[in-house]
């Protein structure tokens, strides 16, 4: 029988916390700091479990897929470590826990769970393999965390969640068409129209530095106009443009696109979670 640990990965663990530092950070800054502290934990508890089960079912899905690419033959559904059924035994008691939890907040937060829910399983599931927009597709379940956390606490889908949507977007979108770079063999093998593949690298290369722009931008719209303080503003557009500059470094004809692709990516981690520690501080920091 398999381990916790095999299960455990089926949840996608990077991907999963990610989306629980994303969810806290957006409650945060909604709260000002002024924690309720049964809120902060249905909505933390929530959103993991929510995006678990999403994930558990992703892999599901992708077992196929999984089977053409070196990087994820060896899960475990598809080596048969781990059973079809078990797997969805194990979404479906995630799915409903995390559920619970979100609807203890607010029915908006549960509506926005439910919305990324469907957004990675049943739309991004569907587009992966059928259009060059299924990275665009996919970052609606991304940006949902950073939502639910805010309107866990605000209770409503205002500006400043839609600021915050609009940056998650532009990260991700950045972010993963680093991936569609250095894993471009990957997804040219499982036959995936991954933008890199459909369009070309050099393409996603103006694909990358026009997201890490926008992504500057809308950091600035979160001062601008939402309580994002000017200490957010001076760290998030500072970081903002050193990963937009690195960006461009992809133009140079002796780079080395795979091992750029990687560095673009590393900043992204680095530029996630900064955006995660200066979202929760943001509103309260001059």
């Amino acid at each position: 029988m398999a381990g916790f640990k095999t299960y455990y990965r089926l949840t996608k663990p990077e991907r999963t916390m990610t989306g629980v530092l994303t969810a806290a950070a957006g409650f945060l800054f909604a709260s000002h700091w002024h924690v309720m502290s049964w809120r902060l934990v249905a909505a933390l508890v929530g959103s993991t479990f929510v995006i678990g089960s999403a994930c558990v079912l992703n892999n599901l899905m992708d077992t196929g897929l999984d089977k053409r690419m070196q990087r994820t033959k060896k899960r475990a559904l598809v080596t048969g470590e781990v059973s079809k059924n078990s797997a969805v035994a194990l979404a479906v008691v995630l799915g409903i826990a995390g559920f619970v939890s979100l609807a203890y907040t607010n029915w908006l937060t549960f509506l926005v769970g439910v919305v990324g829910f469907l957004g990675y399983v049943a739309m991004y599931g569907y587009a992966k393999r059928t259009s060059v927009w299924s990275t665009l597709i996919g970052t609606i379940p991304g940006g949902a965390p950073m939502v639910a956390g805010y309107t866990a606490v605000i209770g409503r889908f205002d500006l400043a969640a839609l600021l915050l949507f609009v940056v998650m977007t532009a990260w991700q979108m950045a972010h993963f068409y680093a991936i569609a770079v250095y894993r471009y063999e990957d997804y040219k093998a499982a036959r995936l129209p991954i933008w890199s593949v459909r369009y070309g690298i050099q393409n996603t290369k103006y694909q990358i530095v026009g997201w890490a722009m926008l992504f500057v931008l809308a950091c600035a719209a979160l001062t601008l106009f939402a309580p994002a303080g000017w200490t957010f503003l001076v760290v998030m557009c500072s970081l903002g443009l050193r990963w937009f500059w690195s960006g461009t470094y992809g133009f140079d004809a002796a780079v080395d696109d795979v091992v750029w692709a990687k560095s673009v990516f590393m900043e992204s981690l680095m530029v996630i979670m900064a955006l995660s520690v200066m979202v929760a501080v943001g509103s309260v920091l001059p």
